[in-house]
């Protein structure tokens, strides 16, 4: 016969654990000896075990109350759709350790090897690393929310990639990172890449992952803020004249 302290031991539980168990009716509480002290048989010790393993797979205490007194084939059943509900969060977490795994690893485990290349490409032209990520961070949206148009996407780039006045405004905007919004440098800065913006024809509605890409890009630094909101007004004003016209 075990003491309480024994009989936790024995199950890898806690005296307090037992004495919630009884409280809740899963285990039942011996009587008191002669000496005062409550002595638990080895069922005891069984049933505590089995407790407390269907407790730790998750089995709500209410549930385990049921299959404590369950026929053998109903308990059987029952095991059965437990192990099927773990296998299935085995397989929930499974995936969302590979989702975090593709995170921790950056982009060459989220993005294609095209995609990386225009953003290798970007490092050896000299653009800032916090303007790669800016722009790995738009890939990713675009994939997420518009991928039909990546191939086209990365042929562009790189089509800008082979244009000296492209580069000069990439390297230009990373220089201005840390400008002032009232930096007057600004002035000249937005009318090359509004030149540039109307030579690309860029002044139609921009799809949603640019729009969120964007977002990204302006709480980097007030004066890319100052920059985009600059470029989108002149952008509504051209289509304002051109429906009047």
């Amino acid at each position: 016969m075990l003491t309480i302290s024994r009989l936790a031991a024995s199950a890898g539980v806690t005296v307090r654990t037992v004495r919630h168990y009884h409280h809740v009716g899963l285990l039942p509480e011996p009587e008191r000896d002669a000496s005062g002290y409550r002595r638990y048989s080895a069922q005891a010790v069984v049933d505590l075990i089995r407790i407390r393993t269907l407790a730790d797979a998750g089995v709500p205490l209410a549930r385990i109350d049921a299959l404590l007194h369950a026929q053998p084939t109903q308990f059987a059943v029952a095991i059965t759709d437990i192990d099927a509900e773990l296998q299935r969060k085995i397989d929930q977490l499974t995936d969302y350790r590979r989702r975090i795994a593709e995170l921790a690893g950056g982009e060459r485990l989220v993005l294609p090897p095209e995609v990386l290349a225009v953003l290798n490409r970007m490092r050896s032209l000299g653009i800032s690393e916090q303007r790669v990520q800016l722009e790995r961070d738009s890939w990713i949206l675009m994939q997420a929310l518009d991928p039909h148009v990546m191939p086209q996407r990365i042929r562009d780039k790189n089509a800008g990639f082979d244009d000296p006045e492209t580069i000069r405004l990439y390297l230009a905007c990373d220089q201005s990172v840390d400008w002032d919004r009232d930096d007057p440098r600004l002035d000249r800065l937005i009318d090359d890449l509004d030149a540039w913006e109307i030579k690309h024809e860029r002044n139609g509605s921009e799809p949603k992952y640019v729009k969120l890409a964007i977002s990204r890009i302006s709480e980097s630094s007030p004066a890319w803020q100052r920059i985009l909101d600059a470029l989108a007004h002149r952008a509504k004003q051209r289509r304002t004249a051109g429906h009047d016209n």
